[in-house]
């Protein structure tokens, strides 16, 4: 079985076919049953996040399996096969799991060096094994992956070079004034209360904002989230989402990112938002705080797919900033020179995964091979029983501890040995020279693979 990734990025596709290849939190799940459901995939995972989707599956077959995994990523989204197939990437073996790694470590990020990352390969294997469809290899893979991202993290310093969408999107936003400048004295709106809003509001919050309003779906959530930001002279509330247009006029700054399949401001709501700004202060922006100019209402939106009507951007007196513009932005954002150190660790890293993995494959053969010695010592030494009935147990004891230390010191080198090369690339074969060699039992070799198997 092999390591194989099919999917599409921010750097394969632009941002239009990616947010109709978004899978939605719900889908996820059946997608997974299918992909181990076909005939080519025993294990499978999905990363789905603002700027990717991503399919990992342990094929037998590599053209099976890509056709396989293509098409299910094109049933689950708004993207028919044949204008999705341009957009995909393709990963096998160890160039898959150098991909992976590369993900984690924040280095195929929109915002390179990005933490968040981790958190969502996090969750991506909370799903897979929700659903049992990580097994051996996605499980190793994944919490490699994760090892792999906070090592380089902690080594290097790849986290000056990144930061979060958040983080990004409101430097954008502010225009080359510092965020904390830009945002201290003003009213902000955040819509959701999943993992990027609340990180949102926190931003928000450390940066200076006077008053933070969190819009949810779930009340007792936004609750929750708003809760944990009093203090420093802010005002946080929680307001359910359908009171959110009515909050929208008094926002400066506005966050948007919900798990929402269609629009959750509409042109029309910004629209009216803008006229009720106007009517309130006869104005078609807000004052800046230190009432120096005016300035539009600014408008975040992380989510895939969007949250806020791409129009907005033409509607004088606000200023939107998306997942597009945050890909068109990155493309000029500085490199670190710490992204060499950890381009280095995840090489370092993927050829350790490998032998790990290639070694892996000679232990249920070793197993099955010291099993069979243990076999030939019970069956002579019950042969040695019929010819010696007088042995007493002690006699019988050293005769029977000796014999197995030869075959232990037999078998030591060559098994030892055996794992090493292994571990080496092209070291599968050493598998099955060894079961070739002392004739081993191929289903006595698959039970200690898959002991589940063996017990029902």
């Amino acid at each position: 079985m092999s390591l194989l990734v099919v999917g599409l990025s921010h750097r394969s596709a632009p941002v239009s076919v990616l947010e109709r290849a978004s899978l939605a939190p719900e889908v996820r799940g059946k997608l997974l049953q299918d992909a181990v459901g076909a005939e080519p995939a025993s294990e499978a995972a999905v990363l789905s996040t603002c700027n990717r989707t991503e399919l990992y599956a342990d094929v037998d077959k590599f053209h099976a399996g890509v056709a396989e995994l293509s098409s299910l990523l094109a049933r689950y989204s708004d993207v028919g096969l044949e204008e999705l197939t341009p957009y995909l990437y393709v990963h096998y073996e160890d160039r898959a799991v150098h991909h992976l790694f590369s993900v984690a470590c924040g280095l195929d990020s929109m915002v390179v060096g990005e933490g968040q990352i981790l958190g969502q390969i996090k969750d991506a294997l909370a799903v897979a094994q929700d659903q049992h469809t990580a097994g051996r290899l996605m499980n190793d893979l994944f919490q490699q992956a994760l090892r792999v991202g906070k090592r380089a993290h902690s080594e290097t310093g790849i986290d000056r070079a990144g930061q979060s969408l958040v983080t990004f999107g409101l430097e954008q936003l502010a225009g080359g004034r510092p965020v904390a400048e830009w945002v201290r004295g003003r009213r902000a709106l955040v819509i959701g209360a999943g993992s990027m809003s609340s990180l949102a509001a926190t931003v928000l919050a450390r940066a200076g904002v006077t008053e933070l309003v969190i819009a949810n779906r779930t009340l007792e959530r936004a609750r929750r989230l708003a809760a944990g930001l009093h203090g420093g002279g802010l005002t946080a509330r929680a307001v359910p989402a359908h009171e959110m247009p009515a909050e929208l006029p008094h926002a400066d700054v506005a966050v948007s990112c919900t798990g929402a399949t269609g629009l959750v401001l509409t042109a029309g709501d910004l629209s009216a938002a803008l006229a009720a700004r106007a009517g309130s202060d006869g104005s078609r922006g807000s004052r800046d705080p230190s009432g120096s100019r005016e300035e539009p209402m600014a408008l975040l939106d992380l989510a895939m797919p969007r949250d806020i009507d791409a129009a907005a951007h033409r509607l004088e007196g606000v200023r939107l900033v998306d997942i597009e513009s945050l890909a068109e932005a990155s493309a000029d954002a500085p490199m670190a020179a710490d992204v060499d150190k950890v381009r280095g660790i995840v090489a370092d890293e993927v050829a350790a995964f490998g032998a790990a993995q290639r070694a892996a494959t000679i232990t249920p053969t070793v197993v099955a091979l010291r099993a069979m010695a243990a076999d030939v010592v019970s069956a002579e030494m019950a042969r040695l029983d019929g010819r010696l009935p007088g042995l007493d147990a002690k006699q019988r004891a050293e005769i029977t501890q000796t014999v197995r230390r030869v075959v232990d010191k037999l078998l030591h080198a060559p098994t030892v040995r055996v794992k090493q090369l292994a571990g080496e690339p092209g070291g599968a074969g050493y598998a099955d020279a060894l079961r070739e060699l002392f004739d081993l039992d191929p289903q006595t070799v698959a039970a200690v693979s898959n002991p589940e198997q063996e017990r029902q």
